[in-house]
């Protein structure tokens, strides 16, 4: 069952007296914590130890990423480095288009959701957070801030994974 389907699941479980932290909280997850490695389109989820190259993408205010564009090769392990230079709380979440314009529709109905999937970091204002990532396969992927008015704003960008 897909994250997503998960999700609405465990909302519909929940009503509507359940209370998600989004918010100014930092959604980290603890050191210790395991990462789950699950198979994405886009990828999986990366060894630190692995990772030969960081990208520092800067998120600020006017709704953009700096770089919008990034280029890997194929089974690269990537250090993103997402440092969010603005006053308010900014995340970067991977995935094809449609999965994003998926996920962006759920943000709007429930703009409270917790996340914590390792292709997923928010990053407090002023603060910054990292993201390793195997891009395993080929292809033009996606990356974008998902809180609602974000992704409608334009904080969105590409990967693109070459042979």
């Amino acid at each position: 069952m897909k994250t997503i389907e998960l999700i609405c699941a465990a909302l519909l479980l929940a009503g509507p007296a359940a209370a998600f932290a989004h918010g100014s909280e930092n959604h980290d997850k603890p050191a210790n914590a395991p990462v789950v490695k699950e198979q994405k389109p886009w990828g999986i989820a990366g060894d630190a130890a692995a990772a030969k190259r960081t990208i520092t993408l800067d998120m600020t205010d006017n709704m953009r990423f700096t770089p919008d564009r990034i280029s890997v090769k194929r089974g690269e392990t990537v250090r993103l480095r997402v440092a969010n230079k603005g006053q308010i709380l900014h995340e970067i979440v991977l995935g094809t288009p449609a999965s994003l314009e998926e996920h962006s529709q759920m943000m709007l109905k429930f703009p409270t959701m917790e996340h914590g999937e390792p292709y997923m970091a928010h990053v407090s204002p002023g603060k910054s957070g990292d993201l390793v990532w195997n891009f395993n396969r080929e292809g033009s992927f996606d990356f974008a801030c998902l809180i609602p008015g974000h992704y409608q704003g334009g904080m969105r960008g590409s990967i693109t994974v070459t042979p």
